[in-house]
């Protein structure tokens, strides 16, 4: 509703000093002061409805003198109600214009009245005007608070940024350093099996094999080298009776050093059957010879074992850095739309060592789910924080439950733990900035609060907590418009980063 509508359904009457000394605003001014206010503002009645809405721009300033008042906002595609008052003197509006063009001039609220409501309305720009001239001091003392309350949380939350990207390095750091560290000894390894097959392969040019005993031995070389990359799952027990077996068999054919070949054959998928060929391959040919084909086709089973782990490793590698690019949003738009379940994944990938082992980690995708809109470095952010605290509350034993689902337009974030749950007394401050039940020196009681912003402010979203011991539960909704509240559709954006 505009202005003009808003007069429409209003009407003045004549302001009376003596009337606005009764409200605790004006107490204090004096007869000129007064006289003033009624000659620069007005006195209006305004009808049952909406009055100013949220996001419009902050045109006038509000003072209650009788009636009742409604103020709301929204969250989550819902309207949130705030205020409801009938106290003379209550007052909503443009009162932070006296700031200026320092900060957007726009309603912060949605204000309604529920029956016919006497107001005393002050223009904003007469607002400004006044303050600056008749409070010069308490302007400026006001601007100092605001921007420097303002530039104080936006250092304590880069501080808070930073150590936690602080944490996830050294995490990241590490969860690098086991496959970097595997892939360099399997490369170790595999330097000393190549050689090794280079002294089999001179025995075999010196001609101790003949030709056709060559040729089947190439072929048995082929089929294990392609047995190692569908070998079966064994269980402990199977694969140890299996070396058994394997051992009893190559010690009994005068292979030395046979006990330690058979877990490379077993691990490749190789029985006494296969074995019993390559024997029979080689039937009459000297003990050397046979000595040599055996450990011909081990080399080539550790080669192919060496190189199945190089690129493991190299894939775990390639993995955590696309993890931590998806986390970070390098190289990516701040604001973007993007498939949730893609954060969640990443910021679980950054946190696995935080996690640990005693953390038993459960995700409940709704697939179906549309790309949500968003700033998704500011969101991976907020993820970090519930769960590094979900499971700070399991002390490194529990079940951590992810949850996504659509509702209101919304896609919804459920973040869950089976900790002892929070305080009922703490549950109403634990988005209070510098508020933590962590003890001293284990949190800045500032994660929650900017998780609060970023989904609240940022977002026009909504996070809430629900908790009893073994149940505590954050929920985080995203509503799926765009500022310009384009529905988001389940394939919008598909195929960008």
């Amino acid at each position: 509703m505009t202005s003009n509508q808003t007069a429409d359904r209003s009407s003045r009457s004549v302001c009376d000093p003596a009337e606005l000394r009764g409200l605790f605003l004006f107490e204090k001014l004096t007869d000129e002061q007064l006289a003033w206010l009624c000659a620069d503002g007005r006195i209006e009645t305004i009808e049952p409805g909406l009055v100013f809405r949220e996001g419009d721009p902050a045109t006038c300033l509000y003072v209650l003198m009788d009636g009742e008042l409604v103020l709301t906002k929204q969250s989550s595609g819902a309207e949130i109600e705030l205020v409801r008052t009938e106290h003379r003197g209550a007052y909503a509006g443009a009162w932070m214009s006296y700031i200026g063009d320092k900060v957007e001039q726009t309603y912060s609220g949605t204000m309604q009245v529920t029956r016919p409501s006497r107001f005393y309305v002050l223009d904003a720009e007469v607002f400004s005007r006044m303050m600056r001239e008749w409070f010069p001091m308490a302007v400026h003392l006001l601007e100092g608070v605001f921007f420097g309350n303002r530039n104080t949380n936006a250092r304590i939350g880069e501080r808070e940024r930073l150590l936690a990207l602080g944490s996830l390095s050294a995490g990241l750091t590490h969860e690098l350093n086991n496959p970097a560290a595997a892939a360099v000894r399997a490369t170790s390894g595999l330097r000393e099996r190549v050689a090794g097959m280079r002294h089999k392969l001179a025995m075999m040019a010196d001609g101790k094999f003949d030709p056709a005993s060559l040729g089947a031995l190439v072929r048995l070389q082929e089929e294990a080298a392609a047995q190692v990359a569908k070998a079966p799952e064994l269980t402990p027990m199977e694969a140890a009776d299996r070396e058994d077996m394997l051992g009893e068999w190559l010690e009994e054919h005068g292979i030395i050093d046979g006990w330690n070949l058979a877990p490379n054959f077993v691990q490749a998928g190789f029985d006494t059957d296969w074995l019993e060929r390559v024997a029979a391959t080689l039937d009459g040919a000297p003990e050397q010879v046979f000595q040599g084909a055996i450990r011909w086709l081990n080399y080539t089973i550790e080669t192919e074992l060496l190189m199945n782990e190089i690129a493991d490793s190299t894939t775990r590698i390639s993995s955590l850095v696309g993890a931590a690019k998806q986390y970070s949003q390098m190289d990516r738009a701040p604001f973007q739309v993007v498939d949730i379940h893609d954060l969640l994944d990443s910021t679980l990938v950054m946190l696995s060592r935080k996690i640990g082992d005693g953390v038993r980690v459960v995700k409940e995708y709704d697939r179906t789910l549309p790309r949500v809109p968003c700033y998704a470095a500011e969101l991976n952010q907020v993820w970090t924080n519930l769960i590094d605290n979900a499971v700070y509350a399991m002390n490194g034993a529990g079940t951590l439950t992810i949850r996504t689902r659509h509702e209101n337009d919304c896609a919804v974030v459920e973040i869950g733990d089976t900790g002892p749950g929070i305080a009922p007394e703490a549950r109403n401050r634990i988005f209070e900035p510098f508020f933590t039940t962590k003890p001293m020196g284990e949190g800045t009681g500032l994660g929650l609060d900017i998780s609060f912003r970023i989904v609240v402010n940022k977002h026009n979203g909504d996070i809430r907590v629900d908790s009893e011991p073994g149940d505590t539960r954050f929920t985080v909704w995203l509503p799926l418009r765009r500022p310009e509240q384009e529905p988001v559709t389940a394939t919008d954006t598909e195929g960008q980063s």
